[in-house]
């Protein structure tokens, strides 16, 4: 009796991992059919179908790359209709779902909590939905404390009405690390380069939404120092940091040279936007600065950057911290000697290295896949280094580019799309929602042992 309990156990696991892939997917096509409403564009005709669509599962899947400029290609409804896909697709559509349920009195099912799990990262089924009002509640809570700084410098020179609104769609485009503007011109924030009110806010906001929301909460209630923290949160923050001060240090160092990006600004400045690009390279997709005069040096180590992404449970894309974080201290057991993968006077477990593993060779798979086959597409009309780039930018769910996607063919970016929703979803939540039959996955039968040569 208990082997079909736990057949029946793994098997509502990857029910609930097909829902959430089918529920994004339900979301983009339906953001798709309003944008493409000649009510949803700022000329009063629809930008057409495909426009749409990419731009729909953009917003959904909080990448930020555009087919059309977002500031003047969208009317005020068009705009809503944007947010409102961000804010559902960063904060997770079954967050809003388990939102309406609370509201209305109804009882949430186990299943319903299994998704609602999942797509939070909770270890519990217990007392998700209070959970949920308080993970809505915290995040309006940032946006709005967001949106309300950067009235300071918009409502001056927007005036009150737009410059409310503009402050409020900055304000959830970076929290939800979306990267989306409505500034025009593709210019994103670089008329604001010099900004530090501007740049330090949408650099907070897009931290916070990259941390993930267990992150936040832990330690907002943690009395106790940072030791007292749990270890996926001593790893979020830990890795966070190192990637911060890291991507500080080389944009500095590479780009305080260059004429098209840092160069003839004061020091004050150029480590203001080293570090804003830091952070928003990997999650965001807003720049301070034209992305193509980036020297190739910056461009690679951009795409390294955009390859990690945020961290688990997040607004953000990628691989995530905590990931990159388990490859690097299996590496560094593997140089000890040590059978175990060990921090902080704890194990981490064989499936959760072997789950890091699989998740950054589906990711990497996916990536190399889509630069090579719109390389070919593209027939040399790019240099394969900014495709790479674009394509990273795609599966990290970040939003920069340097070629300007709008100068991707139709074929381009139509490879873009399922790369931004692989980005979203996640490779092995992909992989697990894919699996019709539980049977696929064995773990019953062990084989004798034989050693192969390595390296």
């Amino acid at each position: 009796m208990i082997l079909p309990a736990k057949q029946k156990g793994k098997g509502s696991f990857q029910h609930a991992e097909s829902i959430l892939a089918v529920g994004f997917l339900a979301l983009i096509l339906i953001g798709a059919v309003l944008l493409a409403l000649p009510a949803a564009s700022g000329s009063g005709r629809s930008i057409g179908l495909f426009d749409s669509l990419f731009t729909s599962a953009s917003a959904v899947c909080v990448t930020g790359l555009v087919a059309v400029d977002t500031g003047t290609a969208f009317s005020l409804f068009g705009q809503i209709v944007l947010i409102v896909l961000i804010q559902i697709g960063g904060l997770g559509f079954m967050v809003f779902a388990t939102m309406i349920m609370v509201v209305l009195g109804r009882r949430i099912s186990i299943r319903g909590r299994m998704l609602i799990r999942e797509s939070m990262n909770a270890s519990s089924l217990s007392d998700l939905g209070s959970l949920t009002v308080l993970y809505l509640l915290l995040s309006l809570a940032i946006e709005l404390t967001g949106a309300a700084v950067l009235c300071v410098r918009f409502v001056p020179l927007y005036g009150w009405r737009h410059g409310i609104w503009m402050a409020l769609f900055h304000s959830v485009s970076a929290f939800c690390n979306a990267g989306f503007d409505l500034f025009g011109g593709y210019a994103s924030l670089t008329a604001f380069s010099g900004d530090p009110l501007v740049l330090l806010t949408v650099a907070g906001l897009i931290i916070l939404g990259g941390l993930g929301f267990s992150v936040i909460l832990e330690t907002i209630r943690n009395r106790q120092g940072f030791r007292s923290l749990s270890l996926h949160t001593r790893l979020v923050l830990l890795t966070t940091l190192a990637l911060l001060l890291a991507g500080t240090a080389f944009y500095w160092l590479a780009e305080r040279t260059n004429a098209e990006t840092l160069a003839g600004r004061g020091e004050g400045e150029k480590i203001l936007n080293a570090f804003f690009q830091s952070v928003t390279m990997r999650t965001a997709g807003f720049n301070s600065f034209g992305l193509s005069g980036f020297r190739d040096g910056s461009k690679l180590f951009s795409s390294f950057l955009m390859i990690i992404g945020a961290s688990p449970a997040s607004t953000g894309g990628g691989i995530k911290t905590t990931t990159i974080a388990a490859l690097a201290l299996l590496m560094l057991s593997v140089v000890r000697g040590e059978s175990e993968v060990n921090v902080a006077r704890r194990r981490l477990s064989d499936e959760i290295v072997r789950r890091a593993l699989a998740v950054a060779v589906l990711f990497l798979t996916a990536l190399l896949t889509g630069t090579l086959v719109i390389s070919l597409i593209e027939n040399g009309r790019f240099p394969l280094g900014d495709i790479l780039f674009e394509a990273s930018s795609a599966m990290g769910t970040v939003g920069v580019s340097a070629i300007g996607t709008p100068n991707l063919s139709t074929a381009g970016r139509a490879v873009l799309l399922p790369m931004m929703f692989l980005g979203r979803v996640g490779p092995l939540t992909l992989a697990a929602a894919m699996a019709k039959r539980q049977g696929r996955i064995k773990t019953g039968s062990k084989y004798p042992e034989e050693r192969i040569m390595i390296g």
